[in-house]
């Protein structure tokens, strides 16, 4: 990063400076912006308890606000009540449900009681929710509803719980089951407890107490690669990154800088609250800003939210995104003529993106294709989108691109649940595609070049190797754990570092690019490294394909595990007159569709190396998804759960070969054929390479 550029986002500062607490950060932020919508949510979603007499009662389908000033009333009267439930000092509250109003709510109410937050996934099963409370020490719980309240109620012999509170009403059984307990109460009867006993001079002074190195919250890993593990975040922690993220999000291409997050700001979430990223980008960031916060009903009404609430700021994950555009692709190419001019119109925005200074002819066609496909994309979003910004996974440069390309620029970034998360993320006015731009204010970076030796994983002028990270946002180690603590960090005369466990290029620039989890490399068993996110990311603009999993690690070669795109294979039939089978597995043994996947891989083979090409497929019937728990939460791959899935399939991919198969088709592998390596591309109805 230049000095100057640097020199130009701390000028700009510490916007919250003076603020040392996330309940002082929200304080602050509702007395800024007492007239002005801060939440937004959905009618006929939840059988809200607040509703009617706290919160007004949406309509069905329709969306209600309520005011800074409304919300910031429900949070005092919320962290009387728990006080009045007990709540002390660095007491562990934990909040099991998904994201909605009453999530912030009840978030910003316990940490002004006093108390540290402890998050539980939205859909963890009663094992999972016993265990993140138990880890926690949890003293009390705030659940959505009936679901989460039988799986509380299930394991609460094995915990400490002095009370837990449920933010819907409770009908028939349920209702029934805890209608002699003292110790449940819905939120509308916490806010009621603690409305007759707030005390503003005594809430002021809590605050006051409240030091910045106090525990704020225990914020849980997806636990892809063992147990989850608690992070622990101090009000520090998490303020100073929103003070980081707050000035990286300031324009500077105009006259004066022109700060993104503001009280005219307007977002949507719906990604789980329970993990850091929308924890501080998402919710933190925004109310301290004064902007306003809408509530999805859920992922799957995203584009039907989107059009309601007409967001200008959306913090989302690579996942949403290529589904996004999916779904806008496939609406925008209903007819062969359409399909067409949104594929042309899209050629241009990646041609317009990728020139260093476009021309008369190329602004031209991007003015028509703005006008033709552009525009109409914008206003199924909502019209208003000024900014996206993508973490949690690595994003697809291609799509990055076609985003830019079509005027609505995804400015990508990077962090961990331990650095609160953020730290990098690209600027506004000097983004680059392909990297997760440069360190946030006061983060220092370095990388450990001895992790990855003389690596195949490095394509540019910079370090390659595991990036270790240090600033005011890094969490001092994990719950209860201090052998994993240790691990994580090593200390030098520099200071303390955070091992991040992810192989990164650290450019001369600054710009960071991202290569892989050190713990996802695959190592042939040539001995050869292949980072399988960069080429499983290449996928994201193939129609063709859903979803892609590279396989490899100590193989031969490498193999993908690919779900179709089933409703374009339909379409595409539909066309060309295809009969196909309903059956989806029966669709995956169908030569045709095997045959056009085969092409695309090839086209993806062609821009890798050799040993990193796809040399055979399966094509699989079934998504990775939450649902089937081969995603997280936020949408990354649970790679093992993948591979334990698909046992079948994988068999399929590394059959055992003849002894001699290798010297047989060695000279093959090796020619000078210019189609040598599409050579080696076999699928399951071929014969397996033994090239590298």
């Amino acid at each position: 990063m230049s000095t100057s550029w640097q020199a130009a986002e701390r000028e700009y500062g510490w916007a919250f400076g003076d603020v040392e607490t996330l309940p002082e950060l929200f304080e602050n932020g509702a007395q800024e912006s007492l007239d002005e919508p801060a939440q937004r949510y959905k009618g006929g979603v939840y059988d809200r308890s607040l509703a009617p007499e706290v919160v007004p009662a949406a309509d069905p389908g329709t969306y209600d606000a309520i005011s800074y000033g409304q919300m910031r009333s429900i949070v005092r009267n919320l962290a009387a009540g728990f006080r009045q439930l007990g709540v002390r000092s660095g007491d562990r509250v934990g909040i099991f449900a998904h994201t909605r109003m009453e999530w912030a709510q009840s978030d910003f109410g316990v940490l002004g009681a006093g108390g540290v937050v402890a998050t539980v996934y939205p859909e963890s099963s009663t094992d999972q929710t016993g265990y993140l409370l138990a880890d926690a020490g949890a003293t009390g719980v705030i659940v959505e509803g009936s679901t989460q309240l039988e799986r509380v109620l299930a394991v609460e012999d094995d915990l400490e719980l002095t009370f837990v509170v449920v933010m819907d009403e409770l009908t028939g059984d349920d209702e029934a089951v805890v209608r002699d307990r003292d110790d449940i109460h819905t939120l509308a009867e916490l806010h009621e407890i603690g409305a007759a006993r707030f005390d503003a001079d005594a809430y002021h002074e809590r605050l006051d107490e409240q030091s910045p190195d106090d525990l704020a919250s225990l914020i849980y890993t997806s636990g892809t690669t063992g147990q989850p593990k608690g992070v622990k975040l101090t009000h520090h922690n998490l303020v100073a990154n929103v003070n980081q993220a707050y000035a990286r999000t300031v324009n500077r291409s105009g006259a004066t800088p022109e700060p993104v997050v503001h009280d005219g700001t307007r977002t949507v979430s719906y990604l789980p609250l329970a993990h850091v990223y929308e924890r501080t980008v998402g919710h933190y960031l925004i109310f301290a800003g004064g902007g306003a916060v809408g509530y999805a009903e859920s992922p799957d009404t995203i584009q039907e939210d989107f059009s309601s609430l007409q967001p200008t700021l959306v913090t989302s994950v690579p996942r949403v995104y290529e589904k996004l555009y999916d779904t806008i692709r496939s609406q925008a190419s209903e007819s062969p003529i359409s399909r067409r001019i949104f594929n042309w119109a899209t050629d241009v925005g990646r041609s317009y993106t990728l020139a260093a200074d476009p021309g008369l002819v190329l602004q031209t066609k991007r003015a028509v294709a703005d006008r033709l496909v552009f525009q109409q994309v914008k206003e199924a979003l909502g019209g208003e989108l000024e900014v996206l910004v993508s973490g949690g996974g690595s994003l697809s440069p291609d799509l990055c691109r076609l985003y830019h390309g079509m005027g609505l620029p995804i400015l990508e970034g990077y962090g961990l649940t331990e650095t609160a998360p953020v730290v990098t993320t690209n600027p506004i006015d000097d983004p680059k595609i392909g990297t997760t731009g440069p360190a946030l204010l006061d983060v220092e970076l370095r990388v450990d070049k001895s992790v990855v030796g003389e690596s195949d994983l490095s394509d540019g002028d910079g370090d390659v190797g595991e990036l270790l990270v240090q600033g005011p946002n890094v969490s001092p180690g994990y719950w209860d754990a201090p052998a994993e603590t240790e691990r994580a960090f090593v200390e030098d005369e520099s200071g303390r570092w955070f091992r991040t466990g992810d192989i990164v290029e650290l450019g001369p620039d600054g710009y960071v690019e991202f290569r892989e989890r050190a713990k996802q490399i695959m190592v042939l068993s040539t001995g050869k490294n292949v980072a399988p996110a960069p080429i499983e990311d290449a996928f994201a603009t193939i129609q063709a394909v859903e979803q892609c999993m590279l396989i490899g690690d100590g193989r031969k070669y490498v193999s993908a595990l690919i779900v179709p795109n089933f409703e374009y294979f339909r379409s595409l039939g539909a066309d060309q007159d295809w009969d196909l089978p309903a059956d989806r597995a029966a669709l995956c043994a169908d030569q045709r569709l095997i045959d056009r996947v085969e092409t695309e891989v090839e086209s993806i083979n062609a821009q890798v190396e050799r040993h990193e090409t796809i040399k055979r497929f399966e094509l699989v019937p079934e998504e990775f998804s939450e649902d089937n728990d081969l995603l997280t939460p936020t949408m990354k791959k649970k790679r093992r759960n993948v591979l334990d899935h698909f046992t079948g399939a994988i068999a399929d991919l590394y059959p055992e070969a003849p002894d001699n198969a290798r010297e047989q088709s060695a000279d093959w592998c090796n020619s000078e054929s210019s189609n040598a390596t599409i050579g080696c591309l076999v699928n399951r109805h071929r014969s397996p390479p033994a090239c590298e």
